[in-house]
Protein backbone atom coordinates (compact mmCIF):
# COMPACT_ATOMS: atom_id res chain seq x y z
CA UNK A 1 0.00 0.00 0.00
CA UNK A 2 1.44 3.35 -1.00
CA UNK A 3 2.02 6.14 1.47
CA UNK A 4 -0.77 8.26 0.01
CA UNK A 5 -3.15 5.33 0.07
CA UNK A 6 -2.21 4.53 3.69
CA UNK A 7 -2.89 8.14 4.67
CA UNK A 8 -6.23 8.09 2.87
CA UNK A 9 -7.30 4.90 4.61
CA UNK A 10 -6.18 6.24 7.99
CA UNK A 11 -8.11 9.47 7.49
CA UNK A 12 -11.19 7.53 6.41
CA UNK A 13 -10.85 5.25 9.44
CA UNK A 14 -10.87 8.18 11.82
CA UNK A 15 -13.94 9.60 10.09
CA UNK A 16 -15.80 6.28 10.23
CA UNK A 17 -15.12 5.87 13.94
CA UNK A 18 -15.69 9.47 15.02
CA UNK A 19 -18.81 10.40 13.04
CA UNK A 20 -21.91 10.39 15.27
CA UNK A 21 -23.80 7.16 14.72
CA UNK A 22 -26.99 8.84 13.49
CA UNK A 23 -25.04 10.72 10.82
CA UNK A 24 -23.12 7.59 9.80
CA UNK A 25 -26.37 5.64 9.43
CA UNK A 26 -27.80 8.32 7.14
CA UNK A 27 -24.62 8.29 5.07
CA UNK A 28 -24.56 4.48 4.78
CA UNK A 29 -28.24 4.35 3.87
CA UNK A 30 -27.64 6.88 1.10
CA UNK A 31 -24.73 4.79 -0.22
CA UNK A 32 -26.98 1.72 -0.21
CA UNK A 33 -29.72 3.63 -2.03
CA UNK A 34 -27.29 4.97 -4.66
CA UNK A 35 -25.28 1.82 -5.38
CA UNK A 36 -27.72 -1.02 -4.56
CA UNK A 37 -31.23 0.39 -4.58
CA UNK A 38 -34.04 -1.45 -2.85
CA UNK A 39 -33.07 -5.03 -3.76
CA UNK A 40 -33.15 -7.33 -0.72
CA UNK A 41 -31.10 -10.52 -1.13
CA UNK A 42 -32.65 -13.56 0.61
CA UNK A 43 -30.90 -16.89 1.02
CA UNK A 44 -31.32 -20.15 2.90
CA UNK A 45 -28.61 -22.65 3.82
CA UNK A 46 -28.44 -26.36 4.53
CA UNK A 47 -26.01 -27.85 7.05
CA UNK A 48 -25.22 -30.74 4.71
CA UNK A 49 -22.42 -32.25 6.83
CA UNK A 50 -22.27 -31.42 10.51
CA UNK A 51 -19.62 -31.56 13.21
CA UNK A 52 -16.37 -33.52 13.60
CA UNK A 53 -14.38 -30.72 11.98
CA UNK A 54 -10.59 -31.02 12.52
CA UNK A 55 -10.07 -27.24 12.38
CA UNK A 56 -9.82 -25.25 15.62
CA UNK A 57 -11.81 -22.07 14.84
CA UNK A 58 -12.52 -20.69 18.31
CA UNK A 59 -16.03 -19.47 17.46
CA UNK A 60 -17.31 -22.68 15.92
CA UNK A 61 -19.56 -25.29 17.53
CA UNK A 62 -18.62 -27.82 14.85
CA UNK A 63 -14.94 -28.15 15.74
CA UNK A 64 -14.00 -31.57 17.07
CA UNK A 65 -11.52 -29.80 19.36
CA UNK A 66 -14.32 -28.15 21.33
CA UNK A 67 -16.99 -29.70 23.51
CA UNK A 68 -20.34 -28.67 22.11
CA UNK A 69 -23.37 -30.92 22.02
CA UNK A 70 -24.51 -30.61 18.41
CA UNK A 71 -25.73 -33.15 15.87
CA UNK A 72 -22.85 -34.72 13.95
CA UNK A 73 -23.51 -36.54 10.68
CA UNK A 74 -21.85 -37.32 7.33
CA UNK A 75 -22.77 -35.70 4.03
CA UNK A 76 -26.50 -35.82 3.38
CA UNK A 77 -27.70 -37.71 0.35
CA UNK A 78 -28.65 -36.11 -2.96
CA UNK A 79 -32.38 -36.57 -2.32
CA UNK A 80 -32.18 -34.67 1.00
CA UNK A 81 -30.13 -31.86 -0.51
CA UNK A 82 -32.52 -31.42 -3.46
CA UNK A 83 -35.53 -31.47 -1.12
CA UNK A 84 -33.86 -28.78 1.01
CA UNK A 85 -33.42 -26.64 -2.11
CA UNK A 86 -37.12 -27.08 -2.92
CA UNK A 87 -38.00 -26.01 0.63
CA UNK A 88 -35.72 -22.96 0.33
CA UNK A 89 -37.54 -21.95 -2.83
CA UNK A 90 -40.90 -22.47 -1.14
CA UNK A 91 -40.09 -20.16 1.78
CA UNK A 92 -39.03 -17.32 -0.52
CA UNK A 93 -35.24 -17.66 -0.72
CA UNK A 94 -33.60 -16.69 -4.00
CA UNK A 95 -30.38 -18.53 -3.16
CA UNK A 96 -29.76 -21.93 -1.62
CA UNK A 97 -26.42 -22.71 0.00
CA UNK A 98 -24.97 -26.19 0.55
CA UNK A 99 -22.66 -25.99 3.59
CA UNK A 100 -20.36 -28.68 4.96
CA UNK A 101 -18.21 -28.77 8.07
CA UNK A 102 -14.49 -29.37 7.66
CA UNK A 103 -11.85 -27.88 5.41
CA UNK A 104 -11.93 -30.42 2.56
CA UNK A 105 -14.19 -32.76 0.60
CA UNK A 106 -13.20 -36.24 -0.47
CA UNK A 107 -13.50 -37.11 -4.15
CA UNK A 108 -16.64 -39.13 -3.48
CA UNK A 109 -18.19 -36.26 -1.49
CA UNK A 110 -17.33 -33.80 -4.26
CA UNK A 111 -19.00 -36.09 -6.77
CA UNK A 112 -22.12 -36.32 -4.59
CA UNK A 113 -22.35 -32.54 -4.25
CA UNK A 114 -21.78 -32.14 -7.99
CA UNK A 115 -24.72 -34.47 -8.70
CA UNK A 116 -26.94 -32.65 -6.20
CA UNK A 117 -26.16 -29.26 -7.76
CA UNK A 118 -26.89 -30.61 -11.23
CA UNK A 119 -30.26 -31.99 -10.14
CA UNK A 120 -31.19 -28.77 -8.33
CA UNK A 121 -30.44 -26.81 -11.50
CA UNK A 122 -32.71 -29.19 -13.43
CA UNK A 123 -35.59 -29.31 -10.96
CA UNK A 124 -35.59 -26.15 -8.80
CA UNK A 125 -35.70 -22.54 -9.93
CA UNK A 126 -33.16 -21.28 -7.39
CA UNK A 127 -29.57 -20.01 -7.50
CA UNK A 128 -27.16 -22.55 -5.99
CA UNK A 129 -24.29 -21.54 -3.70
CA UNK A 130 -21.90 -23.70 -1.70
CA UNK A 131 -19.53 -23.48 1.25
CA UNK A 132 -17.34 -26.59 1.17
CA UNK A 133 -13.97 -25.55 2.54
CA UNK A 134 -10.64 -25.00 0.81
CA UNK A 135 -11.30 -26.66 -2.53
CA UNK A 136 -8.76 -26.76 -5.33
CA UNK A 137 -9.36 -24.80 -8.53
CA UNK A 138 -10.09 -28.01 -10.46
CA UNK A 139 -12.74 -29.00 -7.90
CA UNK A 140 -14.35 -25.56 -8.06
CA UNK A 141 -14.45 -25.86 -11.86
CA UNK A 142 -16.31 -29.17 -11.56
CA UNK A 143 -18.95 -27.55 -9.35
CA UNK A 144 -19.28 -24.53 -11.63
CA UNK A 145 -19.79 -26.81 -14.61
CA UNK A 146 -22.55 -28.57 -12.64
CA UNK A 147 -24.37 -25.26 -12.16
CA UNK A 148 -22.89 -23.68 -9.05
CA UNK A 149 -23.24 -19.90 -9.12
CA UNK A 150 -21.46 -18.61 -6.03
CA UNK A 151 -18.84 -19.98 -3.64
CA UNK A 152 -18.83 -18.99 0.02
CA UNK A 153 -15.57 -18.85 1.97
CA UNK A 154 -15.30 -16.42 4.89
CA UNK A 155 -12.06 -14.66 5.77
CA UNK A 156 -13.64 -14.28 9.27
CA UNK A 157 -11.65 -11.22 10.42
CA UNK A 158 -8.51 -9.21 9.65
CA UNK A 159 -5.22 -10.87 8.68
CA UNK A 160 -3.70 -9.51 11.91
CA UNK A 161 -6.33 -11.00 14.21
CA UNK A 162 -6.86 -14.25 12.31
CA UNK A 163 -4.11 -16.27 14.09
CA UNK A 164 -5.81 -15.44 17.42
CA UNK A 165 -8.93 -17.23 16.20
CA UNK A 166 -7.62 -20.09 14.03
CA UNK A 167 -4.30 -21.95 14.10
CA UNK A 168 -4.94 -24.95 11.84
CA UNK A 169 -4.96 -22.94 8.61
CA UNK A 170 -3.92 -19.45 7.57
CA UNK A 171 -5.58 -16.27 6.43
CA UNK A 172 -3.67 -16.49 3.15
CA UNK A 173 -5.15 -19.93 2.52
CA UNK A 174 -8.62 -18.41 2.79
CA UNK A 175 -7.74 -15.67 0.30
CA UNK A 176 -6.18 -18.20 -2.08
CA UNK A 177 -9.42 -20.21 -2.18
CA UNK A 178 -11.39 -17.03 -2.89
CA UNK A 179 -9.05 -16.20 -5.75
CA UNK A 180 -9.36 -19.74 -7.14
CA UNK A 181 -13.16 -19.48 -7.13
CA UNK A 182 -12.98 -16.18 -8.96
CA UNK A 183 -10.54 -17.59 -11.50
CA UNK A 184 -12.98 -20.30 -12.58
CA UNK A 185 -15.74 -17.71 -12.97
CA UNK A 186 -17.70 -18.20 -9.76
CA UNK A 187 -19.13 -15.32 -7.79
CA UNK A 188 -17.76 -15.20 -4.25
CA UNK A 189 -19.50 -14.70 -0.92
CA UNK A 190 -17.04 -13.89 1.87
CA UNK A 191 -17.32 -12.05 5.15
CA UNK A 192 -16.82 -12.93 8.75
CA UNK A 193 -17.78 -12.58 12.37
CA UNK A 194 -17.71 -9.49 14.55
CA UNK A 195 -17.62 -9.52 18.33
CA UNK A 196 -14.80 -12.04 18.76
CA UNK A 197 -12.51 -9.60 20.59
CA UNK A 198 -11.18 -7.89 17.48
CA UNK A 199 -10.52 -4.14 17.38
CA UNK A 200 -12.31 -1.58 15.26
CA UNK A 201 -9.22 -1.47 13.08
CA UNK A 202 -9.53 -5.22 12.53
CA UNK A 203 -13.10 -4.75 11.28
CA UNK A 204 -12.08 -1.96 8.96
CA UNK A 205 -9.10 -3.97 7.68
CA UNK A 206 -11.42 -6.89 6.98
CA UNK A 207 -13.67 -4.62 4.93
CA UNK A 208 -10.73 -3.31 2.91
CA UNK A 209 -9.44 -6.86 2.30
CA UNK A 210 -12.85 -7.86 0.94
CA UNK A 211 -12.83 -4.77 -1.26
CA UNK A 212 -9.37 -5.63 -2.54
CA UNK A 213 -10.24 -9.24 -3.50
CA UNK A 214 -13.52 -7.92 -4.96
CA UNK A 215 -16.06 -10.35 -3.54
CA UNK A 216 -19.71 -10.11 -4.55
CA UNK A 217 -21.48 -10.67 -1.25
CA UNK A 218 -20.42 -10.11 2.36
CA UNK A 219 -22.16 -12.02 5.15
CA UNK A 220 -21.70 -10.34 8.51
CA UNK A 221 -22.24 -12.65 11.47
CA UNK A 222 -22.40 -11.31 15.02
CA UNK A 223 -20.84 -13.73 17.48
CA UNK A 224 -23.22 -15.79 19.55
CA UNK A 225 -20.98 -17.16 22.33
CA UNK A 226 -21.56 -20.92 22.38
CA UNK A 227 -20.94 -22.91 25.55
CA UNK A 228 -18.07 -25.33 24.99
CA UNK A 229 -16.15 -23.11 22.59
CA UNK A 230 -13.14 -20.96 23.61
CA UNK A 231 -15.26 -17.83 23.04
CA UNK A 232 -18.12 -18.94 25.29
CA UNK A 233 -17.44 -16.06 27.71
CA UNK A 234 -17.04 -13.32 25.11
CA UNK A 235 -18.94 -10.15 25.97
CA UNK A 236 -21.89 -9.60 23.61
CA UNK A 237 -21.42 -6.89 21.02
CA UNK A 238 -23.69 -3.90 21.56
CA UNK A 239 -26.38 -3.14 18.99
CA UNK A 240 -24.82 0.28 18.37
CA UNK A 241 -21.40 -1.25 17.65
CA UNK A 242 -23.02 -3.73 15.27
CA UNK A 243 -24.83 -0.90 13.49
CA UNK A 244 -21.62 1.13 13.15
CA UNK A 245 -19.84 -1.91 11.71
CA UNK A 246 -22.58 -2.41 9.12
CA UNK A 247 -22.35 1.28 8.19
CA UNK A 248 -18.57 1.01 7.79
CA UNK A 249 -18.86 -2.04 5.53
CA UNK A 250 -21.49 -0.36 3.36
CA UNK A 251 -19.50 2.85 2.99
CA UNK A 252 -16.28 0.99 2.12
CA UNK A 253 -17.84 -1.72 -0.07
CA UNK A 254 -20.50 0.45 -1.72
CA UNK A 255 -22.18 -1.80 -4.34
CA UNK A 256 -21.73 -5.21 -2.73
CA UNK A 257 -24.43 -7.29 -1.05
CA UNK A 258 -24.04 -6.97 2.72
CA UNK A 259 -25.93 -9.80 4.32
CA UNK A 260 -26.76 -9.97 8.03
CA UNK A 261 -26.53 -13.57 9.13
CA UNK A 262 -26.21 -15.25 12.53
CA UNK A 263 -26.64 -13.02 15.55
CA UNK A 264 -29.12 -10.50 14.19
CA UNK A 265 -31.94 -11.83 16.34
CA UNK A 266 -29.83 -12.05 19.52
CA UNK A 267 -28.20 -8.62 19.19
CA UNK A 268 -30.99 -6.51 17.68
CA UNK A 269 -33.95 -8.45 19.12
CA UNK A 270 -37.04 -6.42 18.17
CA UNK A 271 -35.00 -3.72 16.42
CA UNK A 272 -33.56 -5.70 13.51
CA UNK A 273 -34.70 -3.00 11.11
CA UNK A 274 -31.74 -0.92 12.35
CA UNK A 275 -29.36 -3.15 10.39
CA UNK A 276 -31.16 -2.49 7.12
CA UNK A 277 -31.28 1.26 7.59
CA UNK A 278 -27.53 1.13 8.25
CA UNK A 279 -26.70 -0.30 4.84
CA UNK A 280 -27.42 -4.04 4.93
CA UNK A 281 -29.39 -5.40 1.98
CA UNK A 282 -29.43 -9.14 2.54
CA UNK A 283 -30.38 -11.72 5.14
CA UNK A 284 -30.53 -15.43 5.79
CA UNK A 285 -33.98 -16.88 6.38
CA UNK A 286 -34.91 -20.25 7.80
CA UNK A 287 -32.12 -20.59 10.38
CA UNK A 288 -28.35 -21.05 10.38
CA UNK A 289 -25.97 -23.98 10.80
CA UNK A 290 -26.09 -24.90 14.50
CA UNK A 291 -28.11 -21.92 15.78
CA UNK A 292 -31.83 -21.59 15.28
CA UNK A 293 -32.92 -18.30 13.72
CA UNK A 294 -36.18 -16.39 13.92
CA UNK A 295 -39.34 -18.17 12.84
CA UNK A 296 -40.34 -17.53 9.25
CA UNK A 297 -43.38 -15.45 10.12
CA UNK A 298 -41.15 -13.02 12.03
CA UNK A 299 -38.75 -12.86 9.08
CA UNK A 300 -41.61 -12.15 6.68
CA UNK A 301 -42.80 -9.29 8.89
CA UNK A 302 -39.24 -7.89 8.97
CA UNK A 303 -38.94 -8.16 5.18
CA UNK A 304 -42.11 -6.12 4.72
CA UNK A 305 -40.87 -3.53 7.23
CA UNK A 306 -37.58 -3.23 5.32
CA UNK A 307 -39.34 -2.76 1.98
CA UNK A 308 -41.62 -0.16 3.50
CA UNK A 309 -38.89 1.94 5.12
CA UNK A 310 -36.73 1.77 1.98
CA UNK A 311 -39.51 3.24 -0.15
CA UNK A 312 -40.54 6.01 2.23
Amino acid sequence: MTGNMSTAVKDNTETLLNTPLKELVAQANEVRRKFIGNKLDLCNILNARSGRCPEDCKFCAQSAMHHVDIPAYPLKGKKEIVEAAQKAKAIGAERFGIVTSGNRLTDSELNAVEQAISEIKDKVDIIVCASLGALEKSQLQILKDAGLSRYHHNIETSSRFYPSIVSTHTFDERVNTINSAKQVGLEVCSGGIIGMGETWQDRIDMAYTLKKVDVDSIPLNILIPIKGTPLESAAPLSADDAVRTICIFRIILKDKVIKIAAGREAIFKGSQLKAFIAGANGMLIGGYLTVKGANLDADYVLIEEIKKVWTE
